[in-house]
């Protein structure tokens, strides 16, 4: 069948433009994002909210939030997945601790709409 047009990747088609010199990508190929200065002032926050809750936390529990925050570093090469995945982690781990994981919670809560998530 002619006719027949297959894209793979990237496909740009520009009709009408004067001094166009490309296209411009924000995005690695590791499958990271680049963080907004807000969203990582936030984590930053979070990360200083979960030390002080750190010491409350059982064995698993607090296996499970260290095993998490390497994906909470503003500067990992991280996917978005990835990050929500810790960030949901940190959360339910908080929540078992009532009242005094809610600041947490919340912030983590922020975290995540930030992140458009």
């Amino acid at each position: 069948m002619s006719g027949n047009h297959y894209y793979y990747g990237d496909s740009v088609n520009m009709h009408g433009t004067r001094d166009s010199i490309g296209m411009v990508k924000y995005q690695n190929g590791d499958g990271a994002e680049q963080l907004a200065p807000a969203v990582v002032v936030a984590i930053g926050e979070l990360h200083r909210m979960i030390e002080d809750l750190r010491v409350r936390l059982d064995g698993p529990n607090a296996q499970l939030v260290a095993d998490s925050l390497p994906a909470l570093n503003p500067a990992a090469a991280v996917s978005a997945q990835e990050r929500h995945r810790a960030l949901v982690t940190v959360a339910g781990v908080v929540s078992t601790l009532g009242a005094v994981g809610q600041p947490v919670a919340e912030a983590v809560r922020a975290v995540i709409e930030l992140l458009g998530g």
